[in-house]
């Protein structure tokens, strides 16, 4: 039983709160919010921000300078609004040259370059597909892999990544 508060904290801390609580930061300073990750250690929560510059930014990628200002704004958002109740680690971060894709925007972005996914049921006995994103719309991601368009639905792919050149 002693255990039941401690998962009910788990519980309490959401990385969608977490993203529209930093967003307005985020995007204000002049980048966007790639993707946030929530881990539970036995000591604390690590919270990993991914931050990128937005589509078509002359700036192309984000600096170590760039996310050592915005860790250091967010990390003062966090003192503020206490999102956290327990002890966390701020981790901010580029989502780096083979990044993880997983929003519909993230597919739309990245359309004519190559992707690896894993799918979380089998298309043609298959799990893993590499090839270059022709189409992505509705909930629906259509891939050219060996020279054939194959569609994939959006829920059903448990991991992306882009293929760096």
């Amino acid at each position: 039983w002693a255990l039941c508060p401690f998962f009910l904290i788990i519980m309490k801390v959401d990385h969608h709160k977490i993203e529209s609580l930093i967003t307005p930061i985020v995007n204000a300073m002049g980048y966007s919010i790639w993707n946030v990750e929530l881990r539970k250690s036995r000591r604390n929560v690590l919270v990993r921000i991914y931050v990128d510059v937005p589509a078509g930014d002359e700036r192309k990628s984000v600096s170590i300078d760039d996310c050592s200002l915005i860790s250091n704004q967010i990390g003062a958002l966090f003192d503020v609004e206490n999102p956290i109740l327990e002890s966390y680690i701020l981790e901010v971060s580029s989502p780096g040259l083979n990044r993880s894709l997983s929003k519909l925007e993230h597919y739309q972005r990245y359309v004519g370059n190559i992707i690896h996914i894993v799918l979380r049921q089998p298309e043609d006995g298959k799990y893993d597909f590499t090839g270059k994103i022709q189409e992505v719309f509705d909930n629906t991601l259509k891939l050219i892999v060996n020279n054939e368009v194959v569609t994939f639905l959006l829920t059903n792919i448990y991991k992306a990544n882009l293929v760096p050149f």
